[in-house]
């Protein structure tokens, strides 16, 4: 039987952080030489996102790990205690951190990512009004912009559809401009609709 399968069938087709069903997927625990069921665990489209910082963190979807926190599947164990650290200003988090035992192996498998020095703050691209961006939404420009090495201004008020988040840079996003792929500042644009 192939890994997802085993681990389809262990979940009982629910996610193993928080029992959810929506958006299912088999997530690798990094860092990891190869995947196998004992360190990729089965998560709900919320619970990966929160993971991979890419929603900001939500303290009382968490709760749940005070149940889930005891599974016998190392990689389960291993994001409960990242995720109780990034929570650890909250009081019940902290409670249940320190009652949470991992051996020596998993407890340098679950630090080997630095995920537990963080707070829990995310670094999400936001427009000028502090809304969240996602891939794909379309932008007004807020101010007019001289785009370097070119002669083109791209004028207030100009629409910018389909961008792209910058991975690596939560301050740029992409997008065309009169027919040419530039990069701008997300305090320069508001976010449509």
């Amino acid at each position: 039987m192939k890994s997802e399968e085993v681990i389809r069938q262990r979940s009982g087709g629910t996610c193993e952080l928080c029992g959810g069903t929506d958006a299912l997927l088999v997530y690798a625990v990094p860092p990891q030489d190869s995947a196998d069921a004992g360190n990729s665990v089965l998560l709900c489209g919320k619970c990966r996102a929160q993971i991979d910082k890419k929603e900001e963190l939500d303290p009382g979807h968490w709760r749940v790990l005070s149940d889930t926190m005891w599974s016998e599947v190392p990689g389960v164990q291993v994001l409960a205690w990242r995720m109780l650290n990034r929570l650890r200003n909250e009081s019940w988090a902290a409670d249940l951190l320190d009652m949470l035992y991992l051996d020596e192996e998993r407890l340098a498998w679950a630090k080997a990512t630095g995920d537990h020095e963080n707070d829990g703050s995310v670094e999400l691209h936001r427009d000028a009004n502090g809304n969240q961006l996602f891939d794909g939404d379309s932008v007004v420009l807020v101010k007019s912009l001289d785009v370097k090495g070119s002669t083109l201004t791209a004028k207030l008020g100009t629409v910018v559809r389909n961008i792209r988040l910058v991975p690596d840079n939560t301050e740029q996003i992409e997008g065309r401009v009169e027919g040419q792929q530039i990069v701008i500042l997300t305090k320069y644009v508001r976010r449509q609709g």
